[in-house]
């Protein structure tokens, strides 16, 4: 048997679509979203000042999904005043170092 088809177009949501984004963040963060989406869209007018819009609305995209869940406020201020547990990066990712290098070797 031969499956149907829809004429309909599929519309695939765009993870970055700031208005998506603006919807997923808690209120708390829509006012910042917002100046920095406005100063990033007046930049966008260089290739520059485009590539930085595309990098923020990303950096906003995880900030929104990190920000829904439970906990994420009360470890963010564990991180910022210094009581975070924390495990190092090289107990956790294999190949740590080497990692690294070859970033930092990339990075010059």
């Amino acid at each position: 048997m031969v499956g149907r088809m829809s004429a309909e177009p599929v519309e695939v949501e765009d993870p970055n679509d700031p208005e998506l984004i603006l919807r997923d963040l808690p209120e708390q963060e829509c006012a910042q979203f917002l100046r920095q989406y406005h100063d990033a869209v007046d930049a966008a007018h260089d290739l520059a000042g485009y590539r930085r819009l595309q990098r923020l609305l990303h950096t906003w995209k995880l900030t929104a999904v990190a920000a829904s869940r439970p906990g994420y406020y009360e470890e963010l201020a564990a991180v910022r005043n210094g009581t975070a547990r924390t495990t190092p990066a090289e107990d956790v990712i294999p190949d740590w170092q080497e990692r690294l290098a070859a970033a930092q070797a990339y990075g010059r």
